[in-house]
């Protein structure tokens, strides 16, 4: 039996706000668009059916998808929210988080905040991989909206090794099933 999609059991966990001078078309020209998230989202590309239930991909530069999910809310230029499911093996089991980017004009620029939500009790060493690439991303999205070219990384990035063992544990032990 398929479980109707309830967003109201997801708890935001994770939300960063970012000020960008720019205009809300072009910030989700940028979410919504591979020419831009490949720039500014580790060289990934943005596959999105433009419509409530339709389908959202992130695909890694080998032409692997790492991110999959549906597409719960699209209101442009002024809010996104997406299902992400992350696709690699040792992710797969976990729930989908809920990713929604809210897009105000302020005068001349534009407030985006970004919430990552969830449907369970997610231990801290989850959280810790988001909550370190989301500030990344979002500097380097505001970097290319404002002067055209993304922050450059010159180290290679990875999940934190607690948060591979929190993964590790949580797949083991399924938490989400008891909430």
């Amino acid at each position: 039996m398929v479980q109707k999609f309830t967003p109201e059991k997801f708890v935001p966990k994770t939300v960063y706000v970012t000020y960008i001078a720019c205009t809300p078309e072009k910030v989700w020209e940028a979410l919504t668009r591979s020419e831009f998230t490949k720039q500014f989202f580790f060289s990934r590309t943005v596959e999105i059916e433009p419509r409530i239930g339709g389908s959202f991909a992130m695909r890694m530069p080998d032409g692997k998808y790492d991110i999959k999910g549906e597409v719960i809310e699209w209101d442009p230029p002024r809010r996104l929210s997406v299902t992400w499911g992350v696709a690699f093996e040792e992710f797969r089991e976990l729930p989908e988080s809920l990713v929604t980017y809210d897009i105000e004009p302020m005068g001349g620029s534009v407030k985006l905040t970004m919430t990552e939500a969830h449907q369970w009790d997610v231990p801290e060493a989850i959280l810790a991989g988001g909550r370190q690439g989301w500030p990344l991303l979002l500097s380097s999205l505001k970097s290319l909206l404002e002067i055209g070219k993304p922050i450059e990384i010159n180290v290679k990035m990875g999940p934190p090794k607690e948060m591979l063992e929190a993964v590790e544990q949580a797949c083991a032990t399924k938490p989400w099933l008891r909430t």
